[in-house]
């Protein structure tokens, strides 16, 4: 069933390549639908309470150096799984308008959809490592081709960082493989528990040395694509020259597999390591978030703002993991899954103000309330859910990291992270003010060239507003998927080694 979920993307582009270029729309759009409602069918014949992974599969594939295939799900990557495809499937309603190359749009975007749902569900780390590379491709050419004026500057910048974490991420697996002499990540996960139980600070390495530097490669690797400071640079050119589309995905689900990575593979294998540089992660963290803010407030462009705003709500993801524990990791996995929906949703409010002014400079916009009153309604809603306003998912997830970060080793990182949620309401509200509740430039005011939201839009913003408010409101449904992997798997070994290295054995 998880090849099932994985490859159906496949045969859409198959289908996308076949059929004539006016139903690759329509094949995209059906095929996503349906991966969405596989999802939800693993949903219902998983119980994410039991122990271990469900719905396995696994199969010899290159023999000779011990390489499976190996699929299997537990409520973390469930959780995961479900974003990534909720998010296609209303990303691929936004792509409707896409007219460049449609075929080879629509093509992309479902190799991408691929690549994303192989990462969740891998369990053997060189099947997980091509799924990953997978990824790069489609995203490449998806802002190279489809993007804006300096789309080619974009994409290689993207391609050459995430690059460059592939291959520090490479080294550290190849590294672990050459040690534990085997590529499967429950074997490995399990060999470090092991070793954690018996006091063996050197872990599966055999070396607190190799453990750090290994730790730090898988780091970087996964950070970059967060991304987290300093290794975020790439991320508002991507954002700003992507389609729109194509940013809702990127910031919806593309950057969670950075913290999915830390907390399925480099947090497991190495938790002395992941202890002994919780200062180090939380600095980065809290430089993420404020810094991230101040720099979202003085952008005059919209879209660069939202991208900006993304690398300061990313920064809570690693706050909450350096916390190690059991609340603050909970907060973490959770602003990945609210930051999901609410950037989605926040990139789509920016393209339905693009696609009819065609500029995204803050300054010249003003009073769009009073113009497009249901697009305002919608525009307000994502900013109050990203600023972290009680009632919305983005405020719970805050709240558990912060509670977490505060009970963690690092507090007075904590408490300068809070900065950051003052100047994230300072940018939004005076966003608000001034593109939605000045008064209306005569440009606006016609109403043939600025109509209000059209049902592709509602589509596309009223499925993302109702996942976000039932988040805020009910977060129990999300919270119960992963956090046994964190209660039984995680916190467990990261406790062990806090215990080890403050009792003076490293």
């Amino acid at each position: 069933m998880l090849s099932l979920l994985v490859f159906l993307p496949l045969a859409g582009l198959l289908a996308c390549w076949a059929a004539p270029a006016k139903l690759a729309r329509v094949i995209n759009v059906v095929t996503c639908g349906a991966v969405l409602a596989l999802s939800v069918s693993v949903w219902m014949q998983v119980d994410y309470g039991a122990a271990g992974y469900q719905l396995e599969e696994s199969h010899a594939w290159i023999e000779a150096v011990g390489i499976n295939y190996h699929v299997g799900i537990d409520g973390l990557a469930l959780s995961l799984i479900l974003l990534t495809t909720f998010v296609s499937f209303v990303s691929a309603i936004a792509s409707w308008k896409i007219e460049k190359q449609v075929k080879g749009y629509h093509m992309m975007f479902l190799l991408l959809l691929t690549g994303m749902l192989g990462v969740f569900v891998a369990l053997d780390l060189f099947l997980f490592y091509v799924f990953w590379e997978i990824m790069l491709l489609p995203m490449y050419f998806l802002i190279g081709i489809w993007g804006g004026p300096r789309r080619q500057y974009a994409a290689i910048k993207f391609f050459l960082y995430t690059l460059f974490g592939s291959v520090l991420l490479l080294a550290a697996v190849i590294l672990v493989v050459l040690q534990t002499d085997t590529w499967s990540i429950p074997q490995i996960t399990a060999m470090a528990r092991e070793a954690m139980t018996n006091g063996d600070t050197a872990g599966i390495l055999g070396s607190v040395g190799l453990s750090l530097a290994a730790f730090i490669g898988m780091f970087i690797g996964f950070a970059v694509k967060i991304p987290s400071f300093p290794f975020h640079t790439w991320l508002p050119d991507a954002h700003v020259e992507a389609p729109t589309p194509i940013s809702m995905i990127l910031a919806g689900v593309l950057l969670k597999m950075g913290g999915y990575g830390l907390i399925r593979i480099a947090y497991p294998f190495f938790p002395t390591a992941a202890v002994d540089m919780g200062l180090m992660v939380s600095i980065l963290s809290v430089i993420a978030i404020v810094y991230g803010a101040f720099v979202a407030m003085a952008q005059t462009d919209f879209k660069r703002m939202i991208a900006y705003s993304s690398v300061s709500h990313m920064g809570f993801v690693t706050l909450g993991l350096a916390s190690g524990t059991e609340i603050g990791i909970n907060g973490a996995m959770y602003m990945m899954l609210a930051h999901g929906t609410i950037s989605a949703m926040l990139f789509m409010i920016v393209g339905v103000i693009y696609d009819r002014a065609h500029h995204r400079e803050i300054g010249r916009f003003g009073g769009l309330a009073w113009v497009m009153p249901k697009y305002f309604i919608f525009a307000s809603f994502a900013f109050f859910a990203s600023l972290g306003l009680p009632g919305f998912s983005g405020f719970i997830a805050e709240l558990t990291t912060f509670v977490g970060a505060f009970n963690g080793p690092h507090q007075t990182w904590a408490i300068i992270a809070l900065l950051g949620v003052v100047i994230t309401a300072a940018y939004y509200l005076r966003t608000l003010q001034k593109v939605y509740l000045l008064e209306t430039p005569d440009v606006y005011k016609d109403a043939s060239q600025y109509p209000d939201l059209t049902r592709r839009e509602w589509a596309v913003l009223l499925p993302l507003a109702a996942v976000t408010l039932y988040m805020g409101i009910i977060p129990a449904t999300a919270m119960d998927m992963y956090s046994g992997f964190i209660v039984n798997h995680l916190v467990p070994v990261l406790n062990v080694s806090v215990g080890l290295l403050t009792g003076g054995l490293v």
